[in-house]
């Protein structure tokens, strides 16, 4: 991905208008206008490359290849596996999927497929076999894009037995999986391998170690496609880069195992914009840009964004004016080699026909949205000496999906609202607000390069990682845990002897009870010196501890448990490390992550106060650290005189800062610096 500067495009779906050449026509134009110069086609356009089983027509595709090619524009090209046409369906049955209750699903939407099917696996090769024969050498190829947003699963005879032969090689005996999951509750234990089926709406779902095998099975089953996919493009030829597209913050699939499928990580981002303040839903966004940024430690593509409103929220919000702008900016500035927006071109019909697009219904480009996409494309052609440029952050949270999926599996001790993705965000803003960058990581990986690790709710542990954060601690790092954390083993199994499992020495205390509060309880944390002093609303759950080497920092005012600690740490090898008793306000986090950083004597990127609507974030080369300041804010933006004292030894490549020390609203400033500077 290096030295191509920074992709900008979109989806583009000529086959909806081979018809009607001059709309063709024009869109070269007007791509060429708006400074696109990579598109993506091909994905859901299978029924265009085989009409009938056997017959193939990639003609079309070809001459659009070439033609944009030749005017300075490249392609990601699609393969079609994510909507099959009607002829497969109606002949092989077996490529539908069928649900959770026994029911085969007919043809129609996309993601219908079975990922086991031999069938669907065969006639995937084959299309793409086609597709690399034609495009393997071909210049203007960048890359391939299998499949479209992997999601869902299904339930048929072929993915039962697939499963059976899943769990036999995970567990090796039927005893040793009776006892990972706890079967002798409710007398559910099973006697062979072979009597096992997959959760049920209508049969069994309160096996927990089923439930999140059952999900572990399907993360798998997808890499396992995924791999086949690519592997079927690489036979034939094909050289260039494999790349999917995830999601926002999907809980469907561990993307950190199917990272491992792909050679380039990209993802579709959809903010709320406007519906609360900006910086809100962009510290939100960034958690999930640096998300996936952390998959391979290596830039990603942002490969689908909406340039005005989608049609498929609750509520189709315009972007206002230079919202677009800052937001691309935004993936840039978190790693992002790219800018692609779907859709090019607005579908005449059907489903998105409402999406928005670069190119609208009326067809012309004296549009607002196109201008401001025109505007993005000058601005990145200019910057592309951005690509390639990595983060390197001292900081990194703990976010796990596996961890997800058993703890709002696990009936207590809040069936509605543990929170853990909004308490994960508010750690994340803390650490954000300050000026750092942050990686955001599973449990798979490892904790050696960061100085502060922020790991809330680990309620499962798995890969080992209560050794890894013993270590982490040990060895001089800071480590920030909370309340509901080390409670099962990776199959769901409560630890006996005492939690948080094998950090009870770190932590210097033991969880003795969690309260779970109703929605209108409040309880508020104080300073354990009984001083006046800041004061923290808490809400949700309250952990209830022992202490055992560690001090309270902060105990809670109010219920049975008054007095009782609510913030602690502990001195450990050479580290510390903080644990969190309760669900706490942003402003707790802020606060509590500000000492940990100053304590530690971790820098952030700039000096100085940053503004509450100003996110701060950096690449960097060999030779360069690039800054970047945006306002989300629809107001101008104050910079304080000692942040902007910190950024007089750069070089200012884009934005303004006024002689006020202001960014102007919705602006996005970037600063040069050498990295060699004396």
């Amino acid at each position: 991905m290096k030295n191509l500067g920074i992709w900008h495009g979109g989806d583009y779906s000529p086959e909806q208008w081979l018809d009607e050449p001059e709309i063709l026509k024009k869109d070269l134009e007007y791509m060429k206008k708006a400074g696109i110069n990579t598109v993506t086609m091909g994905m859901f356009a299978w029924s265009f490359l085989e009409p009938e089983e056997g017959v193939f027509d990639l003609s079309w595709l070809k001459e659009r290849v070439d033609i944009l090619y030749k005017n300075g524009i490249s392609t990601i090209m699609g393969t079609p596996s994510g909507a099959r046409p009607k002829w497969m369906a109606d002949r092989y049955q077996e490529v539908l999927r069928v649900d959770d209750t026994g029911r085969r699903q007919r043809f129609g939407g996309r993601h219908n497929h079975c990922c086991t099917s031999p069938v669907y696996r065969e006639k995937i090769k084959t299309v793409n076999e086609k597709l690399a024969e034609q495009f393997a050498s071909h210049p203007g190829v960048r890359m391939w894009h299998i499949s479209n947003e992997y999601g869902g699963e299904c339930h048929c005879p072929l993915c039962q037995d697939a499963f059976r032969k899943w769990l036999e090689k995970r567990y090796g005996t039927i005893e040793r999986l009776n006892r990972s999951w706890c079967t002798a509750f409710w007398s559910h234990g099973y006697q062979s391998f072979d009597q096992v089926e997959s959760p049920s709406s209508i049969g069994e779902t309160m096996v927990h170690g089923l439930n999140l095998d059952w999900k572990r099975f399907v993360t798998d089953q997808t890499m396992d496609f995924a791999r086949w996919e690519a592997a079927s493009l690489r036979e034939a030829g094909a050289k260039q880069p494999v790349t999917t597209n995830f999601m926002y913050d999907y809980q469907g699939l561990n993307y950190r195992k199917l990272s491992q499928a792909v050679d380039v990580i990209s993802w579709d981002t959809y903010p709320l914009w406007h519906k609360e303040k900006e910086i809100l839903t962009a510290r939100d966004n960034g958690m999930q840009h640096d998300f996936m940024r952390s998959l391979k430690k290596k830039p990603f593509l942002l490969m689908e964004s909406c340039p005005s409103s989608t049609n498929w929220q609750g509520v189709s919000k315009l972007k206002k004016p230079g919202l677009l702008r800052l937001a691309s900016w935004q993936a840039v500035a978190h790693g992002s080699d790219s800018v692609l927006y779907f859709q090019i071109r607005q579908s005449p019909g059907s489903w998105e026909k409402f999406h928005g697009a670069v190119i609208d219904h009326y067809g012309k480009t004296d549009t607002r949205v196109f201008e401001e996409v025109s505007l993005i494309g000058k601005e990145l052609a200019f910057l592309g000496e951005l690509a390639g440029t990595g983060v390197r952050p001292q900081a990194a949270l703990i976010y796990d999906v596996e961890n997800r999926w058993a703890m709002e599996d696990a009936q207590g001790p809040r069936n509605k609202g543990l929170y853990y993705h909004e308490t994960c965000v508010k750690i994340y803003s803390a650490i954000k607000k300050m000026g750092f960058n942050v990686d955001v990581i599973t449990m798979e990986d490892s904790l050696e390069d960061y100085r502060l690790v922020a790991a809330p709710m680990l309620y499962l542990y798995r890969s080992k990682i209560e050794e890894k954060m013993e270590r982490f601690v040990r060895s001089g790092g800071q480590l920030v845990t909370t309340y509901w954390s080390g409670i099962v083993d990776e199959s769901d199994r409560c630890f006996s002897g005492g939690v948080p499992h094998g950090l009870r020495e770190v932590m210097g205390l033991r969880s003795t009870e969690i309260d779970g509060l109703y929605d209108w309880e409040r309880n508020y944390m104080v300073p354990a010196s009984g001083e006046k002093g800041e004061r923290y609303e808490c809400r949700n759950l309250c952990d209830l501890v022992r202490l055992d080497g560690a001090e309270a920092l902060m105990v809670y005012e109010n219920d049975f448990y008054k007095g009782y600690p609510a913030l602690t740490r502990n001195h450990y090898g050479k580290g510390m490390a903080y644990y969190v008793c309760a669900d706490g306000e942003q402003d707790f986090y802020d606060d509590l992550f500000w000492k940990v950083a100053c304590e530690a004597g971790i820098k952030p990127l700039v000096e100085g106060l940053i503004p509450e609507e100003v996110e701060v974030t950096s690449r960097e080369s060999d030779q360069y650290e690039y800054l970047f300041l945006q306002n989300f804010s629809r107001q101008p933006a104050v910079l304080e005189q000692k942040l902007l004292d910190s950024l007089s030894d750069g070089r200012r490549l884009l934005g303004e800062i006024s002689g006020k020390g202001e960014i102007e609203p919705y602006g996005t400033v970037i600063i040069r610096r050498d990295l060699h500077r004396s």
